[in-house]
Formats: structure tokens, C-alpha cells, sequence
């Protein structure tokens, strides 16, 4: 085992576990609190001592992200944000700073760049600024109210949150220092680089695959300790047996790929791994100094130096490159090679024991090095590195676990990435600290992106679904969709569950129903319950394509207007309502015109028109041509609010509202007329209210008339 090398000075404290949220004592508590944060902000300070040029903090290492001086008062500025948000401060420090370094850029497309220029204050204004937030957070550390357990409503929850995202940069940044010019930085003895290298590829040792056996995984924090929203929650996977790489993939393992033609052989990159391939011409891994050509001139970017190429350690790529370097090697061993799931990543992280190592149990926590190290140096069961020298990409899209709820103080930390181009990456590197160093964590990025990450692979039958899955915003179907499966307002009954309730106490007949104008199709799941079979009919395909992929059991997401620019994040699940695929498999969901209604096989014993007559063109030949369509003794339900509107409705076309021979005329006295000659009335009149929220304090409640026939 090699010396131990404390990467920082002795003036600096040790990177320590991440707090525990309970205890017995709240004051010793509050004295850990101050502790762990003085010590996250000098750490993430030194890292900067790594800077040579001021240079380097006004040019951007990559285009995608903003210039190091942006991160330098960036975490400073989120304490400041996140204490005036919840309420605990009343004054801020810099109106100017606070507003222009709060947010960070999220990960984009590899092409899309951003030209926009700002004035970022001088460095000598930024050192005076963060001086007076040390001091003022530690002021609310020493003076706010703390009683035992620490929990989300927690004064010191919103410290934690500042401390934990302090960590992420330190990491974070830690890689944009290691892609700028070398002359812009220097070695620090406090960020120390592993000494311990094999560069010799041929001395490199063979990885080879582990047997893993199957077993059920359930995810779901529950360690006493700080969590991210994403990280709550649950989530039962059953993983069948695997086979995975005793080691990570090492520089010398992957570069008998390169010599193979990877980077050249287009059968190896999917359609996202070919477009960042061909824009970023990459050859070899970017961190790679040199040409692929002459191996024994190769040399590898640290963060603050370059090294002759370190063979034994692990290679560092994107997800897209990795995946590549996967199908190649499973075209040469006609076995299934691809990165690991989630869930079976976690399996391997059964063989390392907790969480609170007194001594890391690998190259984790910065303690050892400020660099990777060989692959075959920490031993961790019967793998090397399950946690640590780099984290590791995974094939599972983040997503929120069942039951995952937003933060409010920090609404776009997961919901952003919940979009189907974000891989979650596990185990941890070198330089992860707090947080990220613990089993629970889950961090994702971009799949082009760059962290101190590479990979070990598997051989798995494992099939990840690839889908994106955006929060909706538009505005219509997210509005229907929070009407139709969102909380209930002002104590209003679901609207659509209502109105299925009333039709179980007015149908015997369960064989065939038909929902038209069924929107996000709420009703329509409701009615599978109950008949064999369900058609939902909209006009919309937008609505229909909503209804279809909540039928296929994936959770869908939309935002609701709060006020403004704000926006809240939701998600639904059928399973939330006790539905599932048993419901789903009744139902075929179409997109039609109400007025113009194809002749259907077979005849209904129920039609639901919820809110729809008023919406329609020509509604009296809907109710022609829907009459053809109801079984003898089949139910007509006709719910609406009655609001004719010449937009929707021509109004020589409308049914009533208006004056007959100069009488008034009712739309259900228009519906009595209408229909009595095919339809008998089989209850009186009701009123059926529902609300449909606009914004946070703006609501829509109408009063729909409910009429219900049955057909003679």
C-alpha cells in the first residue's frame, strides 16, 4: 500500500464525512455546523490557489460553461439566495453580485454555444464579497434557532444545502482547471498528484468479468444524513444476474480500441455519440495528450500538470464514448457488453460496507491524491474501485424515485434533468466529498459531458428504456392535466372521478363505454374499472399523446404557472391512483371529431361528453350521430357548463342561451327537444362543480349541469 497523502495543507481542515442530522445535543451539533462549513469554504478556496494567471478566471475553459470567476462567487452567492428565499435573512450583501452569478449554466448540446458577454466584478471585489458571507453565515449558524433532527424545514437544512452545493463545485471546477492552458495554473503541495504509475501498457493487469448474482434492490434514502430531493423516495428493481469488470476500464484497455478504428468505425456510436463525435472531431479521450500514433509519446492532463501516460489508471470519458468503446467490445466477445444500470451498480455497492469510513476505503474524499490511481490499487471486495478513483457511468436516465417530491427552496436542482438525456454516474471520484461520497447520492449529466468519470462495463441482458421525457409546458395540456389529475382545490371533488361515479349508479350494462372529449383521459382510466372496454376520443392529438404514455406506465411531468416566470414541477403516475396496467389494456385511446364520427364495429353502453357540447362546431349533429352509435338501453351522460362562445360554436349553431321566437331557450330545454324522441331522462338535472387552475391564485370554477339518458 502506498504512502497516504493528504491532499491539502495541515492549515487546512480534513474533508470529513458529511454531518448526520440527528443527536443528542443541539449545541454541539450547531459547533459541527459551523465546523463543516468553515472547512468547505476554505477547501473550495485552496482549490483556487491553483491558478496561476488571472487569466484563468475570466476565460472560459469550454464554451458551454461560464468562466472560472462565475464559480468563484457563485457558491457564495447561494447562501445569500437560498437565506433571503427562505426567509432568513432580510438584507442582502450585493444586489449586483447576488443577481449576476445565481445561476450556473446547465449542460447543453456540445454545439450550443453561448456568446453572451458580462461585466463580472474584479477579483479583489469578489474576495471582499465572499469575506462578508463567511461572516455572515456563520452568524446564522451561530445565532438561528437548531433543535434535533435537522429536517427539510430546518434553518440548518438551508445551510446544509449551501455547504453540499459548495462541494459539488469544488468538483466541478476542479475540472474546468484541468481544461485550461497549462501555463494558466500550478501545482499546489496541498492538491497532490499520484506518484504510482505503470507506463508500460503491456505490465497493465488484465481486467476480467465477476459473476454477480441476482437479487431485488430497493433505492430510497434512508441514511441520517443530508439528501438531494432526487435522492428520496423508493424504488424495488429486480436485477437479474450479471457479469461485471473486476476493475475499471483502464487507459490501456481502452486504447486497444482507439488501435482498432473506434473512434474512426461509425457501427460502434449511436445517433448522439456520432454527432458529438464528428463536432468535437475526437480521436482519442480529450484528457489525452499527444497522438494515438505514437503511444510511448502519450501523456495525460491532470489538473494542474501533464504526465507521461499513467496506463494503469482509469480511462476518463464522456458516456457517449464509453457506450462506444462497450458495443465494440461486444461485437469482438459476442456477449452482451454495456455499461451498468443503476440497480446493478448498487449490487456491486453491497460488497463496500457504510458510509463513514474512518479511512476512505479507496481513492475517495481527497484522501489520498488529487489525481486517479491504478485500477488494481484499492480492493473492495472482490471488485477494485466500486466506490472511487472516478465515478462511473451508468445507463439509467435519472428520474425521480417513486414518491419524490421537489425541494421548495431549490425547485431546479433534479426536475431539469429529469428529461431523458441526463446518465446518472455512481461510486464517486477522487475529489468527491459530503455528499457525493455517500450510497445514496445520485448525480446525472449530459451524456457528452465531462467529469473525472469513466466506466466499468457488464455483461447484462439489461435493456434500459432510452426515452426523453421533458417537463410539459404547454400550457393547455399541462392545464388539463393538473385538472384532470392534480390535487383538488377549495374542497371540489376530481371532476372526472365524479362523473364516473355517477355513471356506475346509472349503468347496469359494463360492456362497452366511450369518452369523448376525453382530454389527458382521466375518465377514461376511471370507466376501465368498470367496463371491459374504454375508448378515450379527443380532437387533440397533443391530449391523446399524453393519455398513451401514461397508458405504458411511465410517469409523465408538466409545470404549472405559479406567478409570472415561476413555475411549479409535478408528475403523475397511474399507479399514484391506484391504476395500472390491467386499466390500461381496457382502453384504446384515439383521436377523433366529435362532428364527424366514424361508424363504429361495435354499439356503447355508455357515452360521457364532459365539457364538450359548448366546444363544438356543430353539437346537434354530435348528438345525431353519437345517438347511432349508444346501445338499446345504453347511457347518454351530458355534463357542461353551458359556455357558448361564437370562437368555439357559430351561433346560429348553438343548442340554447339564446331567444326562440323571443322566449328564452335553454341548452337543456335544446337537449329535451332533441333528444326525446330516442332517449328517456332518467334523473333530474345536476350540478356538478369543478375548478382549473390557472395560476397560483388564479382559479376557474364553473358549475357544470350533468343530464343522463338512457336510450329507448
Amino acid at each position: 500500500m502506498a504512502q497516504h497523502h493528504q491532499a491539502f495543507s495541515p492549515e487546512l481542515p480534513a474533508p470529513t464525512h458529511t454531518l448526520l442530522l440527528s443527536g443528542s445535543d443541539a449545541e454541539q451539533k450547531r459547533q459541527e455546523l459551523l465546523g463543516y462549513f468553515q472547512q468547505t469554504w476554505a477547501l473550495y478556496e485552496s482549490l483556487f490557489d491553483c491558478l496561476a494567471d488571472e487569466q484563468a478566471y475570466y476565460t472560459k475553459a469550454i464554451s458551454l460553461r461560464h468562466p472560472l470567476v462565475f464559480y468563484f462567487g457563485h457558491t457564495a452567492t447561494f447562501y445569500i439566495n437560498k437565506l433571503v428565499a427562505a426567509g432568513l435573512l432580510d438584507n442582502r450583501v450585493d444586489d449586483h453580485i447576488e443577481a449576476m452569478m445565481a445561476i450556473g449554466v446547465d449542460e447543453m448540446s456540445w454545439d450550443d454555444l453561448d456568446a453572451t458577454h458580462y461585466a463580472w466584478p474584479t477579483l479583489a471585489e469578489l474576495r471582499d464579497y465572499r469575506g462578508k458571507v463567511r461572516h455572515l453565515v456563520e452568524s446564522v449558524i451561530k445565532e438561528m434557532p437548531l433543535t434535533l433532527p435537522i429536517g427539510w424545514d430546518s434553518p440548518a437544512w438551508v445551510i446544509l444545502m449551501g455547504i453540499e452545493h459548495e462541494r459539488i463545485h469544488l468538483e466541478t471546477s476542479s475540472v474546468l482547471i484541468r481544461q485550461l492552458p497549462l501555463a494558466w495554473v500550478k501545482p499546489q503541495p496541498y492538491w497532490p498528484a499520484c506518484p504510482d504509475a505503470r507506463h508500460d501498457r503491456h505490465a497493465v493487469p488484465q481486467n476480467r468479468l465477476i459473476a454477480v448474482a441476482g437479487a431485488r434492490v430497493t433505492q430510497g434514502k434512508t441514511d441520517d444524513t443530508y439528501g438531494w430531493d432526487n435522492e428520496y423516495g423508493t424504488l424495488s428493481t429486480e436485477v437479474k444476474p450479471f457479469e461485471a469488470s473486476q476493475m475499471l476500464a483502464s487507459n490501456a484497455e481502452f486504447f486497444a480500441f482507439i488501435t482498432a478504428g473506434g473512434y474512426r468505425d461509425d457501427r460502434w456510436w449511436d445517433e448522439e455519440g456520432l454527432g458529438w463525435r464528428n463536432f468535437a472531431q475526437a480521436t482519442m479521450p480529450t484528457f489525452w495528450v499527444g497522438s494515438p500514433e505514437e503511444p510511448d509519446q502519450l501523456r495525460l492532463r491532470l489538473m494542474t500538470e501533464e504526465v507521461a501516460m499513467p496506463w494503469d489508471w482509469p480511462v476518463e470519458v464522456n458516456q457517449l464514448e464509453a457506450a462506444a468503446f462497450c458495443r465494440w467490445k461486444a461485437d469482438k466477445t459476442g456477449r452482451s457488453v454495456q455499461l451498468p444500470c443503476e440497480a446493478e451498480w448498487l449490487l456491486l455497492r453491497e460488497q463496500v460496507e457504510g458510509d463513514r469510513w474512518l479511512q476512505a476505503p479507496g481513492n475517495l474524499n481527497l484522501a489520498w491524491w488529487a489525481s486517479s490511481c491504478p485500477v488494481d490499487r484499492f480492493a473492495q471486495g472482490e471488485f477494485f474501485d466500486v466506490v472511487g478513483n472516478v465515478w462511473q457511468w451508468t445507463t439509467t436516465p435519472i428520474n425521480g424515485l417513486e414518491g419524490f417530491k421537489v425541494h421548495p427552496l431549490y425547485d431546479d436542482f433534479s426536475t431539469p434533468t429529469f428529461d431523458g438525456k441526463h446518465a446518472l454516474i455512481k461510486g464517486g471520484s477522487w475529489i468527491s466529498t459530503g455528499n457525493e461520497a455517500i450510497k445514496s447520492s445520485r448525480y446525472a449529466f449530459r451524456r457528452h459531458f465531462f467529469q473525472h468519470a469513466g466506466f466499468r462495463y457488464v455483461v447484462s441482458n439489461h435493456q434500459e428504456k432510452k426515452m426523453l421525457n421533458p417537463y410539459e409546458t404547454d400550457s393547455m395540456v399541462s392545464q388539463y392535466l393538473d385538472f384532470q389529475y392534480g390535487p383538488g382545490y377549495f374542497g371540489t371533488e376530481n371532476y372526472a372521478k365524479a362523473l364516473v361515479d355517477i355513471a356506475c349508479r346509472m349503468t347496469d350494462k359494463r360492456g362497452r363505454a366511450l369518452d369523448i372529449g376525453c382530454a389527458t383521459g382521466r375518465a377514461s382510466f376511471e370507466l376501465a374499472r368498470y367496463f371491459e372496454q374504454v375508448v378515450g376520443m379527443d380532437y387533440s392529438a397533443r391530449f391523446i399523446d399524453v393519455a398513451l404514455q401514461l397508458t405504458s406506465g411511465e410517469d409523465f411531468r408538466y409545470v404549472t404557472q405559479e406567478e409570472g416566470d415561476l413555475v411549479e414541477y409535478h408528475q403523475v403516475r397511474l399507479k399514484d391512483f391506484g391504476l395500472g396496467a390491467e386499466q390500461a389494456s381496457r382502453i384504446q385511446f384515439m383521436q377523433g371529431d366529435a362532428c364527424n364520427l366514424k361508424p363504429q364495429k361495435a354499439g356503447y353502453d355508455l357515452v360521457l361528453a364532459a365539457n364538450l357540447i359548448d366546444r363544438l362546431r356543430q353539437p346537434k349533429r354530435f348528438l345525431q350521430d353519437v345517438t347511432r352509435m349508444i346501445n338499446t338501453g345504453g347511457v347518454l351522460m351530458l355534463s357542461s357548463p353551458y359556455t357558448w362562445l361564437e370562437e368555439y360554436t357559430p351561433k346560429e349553431n348553438w343548442l340554447g342561451g339564446i331567444r326562440e321566437n323571443g322566449e328564452a331557450l335553454t341548452t337543456y330545454q335544446a337537449l329535451q327537444r332533441l333528444l326525446a324522441a330516442d332517449f328517456e331522462e332518467i334523473a333530474a338535472p345536476q350540478d356538478v362543480p369543478f375548478v382549473i387552475r390557472e395560476t397560483a391564485r388564479k382559479y376557474q370554477h364553473s358549475v357544470a349541469q350533468l343530464t343522463v339518458w338512457r336510450k329507448r
